[in-house]
């Protein structure tokens, strides 16, 4: 019993000591880094420099001097992008004593060419016209609901477009009230019925029922 006991005791007393030292390391490593990113050709700060922490979602950027600040770790990868310039990744060393780091950043120009664009005017004023003409274009959103308002591209889409929850939940109480009424009897047929007939012979005219 006494083995057991001064196990548990001795292992109190390391758990603080542990956690600690794992706070000193810790705390060691952290370190708050100045810099300043300017252009490699003309030593101007570059505003706007994306710099982030490579591997973790943590960053900042450079203000309008180029200059930035961010709290890092010992061993971690820094990496600057900035939009016509190549982007550059850096290390912070981890042998680097105390707790505070400045650097001067240079970034490199990134030339981007483009492909070439020839510009030719019209031979004549008559073929300047005819292709002015002809141009194809595109609808704007006016001309699209006023074409989806018209009454054959509504019957197509009225046709096309599925029941909603509120229209089945009417169709299918329309036909249990149906099955109610006449429970017992024969339903009538629609087919002596003038009112399905002449709303047959208005759809036939329509043309609702031509193959699409």
């Amino acid at each position: 019993m006494k083995k057991p006991l001064l196990f548990t005791f001795l292992l109190a007393l390391a758990i603080p000591f542990s956690g600690q030292a794992q706070f000193e390391k810790l705390k060691d490593s952290v370190v708050q880094l100045f810099g300043v990113v300017m252009t490699a050709d003309s030593l101007m700060g570059i505003p706007s420099v994306t710099v982030k922490v490579y591997g973790r979602n943590q960053g900042t950027i450079t203000n309008e001097q180029g200059v930035f600040s961010i709290v890092v770790l010992k061993g971690d990868k820094l990496e600057f992008s900035s939009i016509g310039f190549k982007p550059k990744l850096i290390e912070i060393p981890r042998s680097l004593e105390g707790n505070q780091h400045s650097i001067i950043q240079l970034m490199v120009k990134d030339t981007v060419y483009l492909p070439a664009t020839i510009i030719r005017p019209r031979p004549t004023r008559e073929q300047f016209e005819r292709d002015f003409l002809a141009i194809n274009i595109p609808d704007d959103e006016y001309e699209i609901a006023r074409k989806n308002t018209e009454e054959g591209k509504r019957r197509i889409l009225a046709r096309s477009l599925p029941s909603d929850g509120r229209e089945a939940g009417n169709i299918l109480l329309r036909n249990h009230a149906n099955r109610h009424y006449y429970y017992g009897q024969a339903p009538p047929q629609n087919i002596f019925n003038p009112f399905a007939w002449n709303e047959f012979i208005k759809a036939w005219k329509r043309g609702d029922f031509k193959n699409k």
